[in-house]
């Protein structure tokens, strides 16, 4: 797993400390230089999206490393 560890890490996208929720949108935001609250609509309006919008964001939660370098998965499964 420790490959697909550094793999993750290597990602431009971070999630940013200071986020509401996990600090997606924040990190996204913050890549691409654009503002954090139309990232957050954009991503409220991809809830309304069956099957797309939630769980795409729990998947980004998961798999998205902080800009510290952890990454939720790693942990949730390291200490299990």
């Amino acid at each position: 797993m420790q490959p697909f560890y550094r793999f993750l890490r290597s990602s431009p996208i971070k999630r940013a400390p200071g986020g509401l929720l996990g600090g997606i949108a924040a990190g996204i935001a913050l890549q691409y230089g654009w503002r954090v609250t139309y990232v957050r609509i954009g991503i409220l309006l991809s809830f309304l999206l069956p099957f797309i919008g939630l769980p795409l964001y729990l998947v980004l939660w998961l798999l998205l490393p902080t800009t510290e370098g952890t990454i939720a998965l790693e942990r949730l499964l390291a200490g299990a």
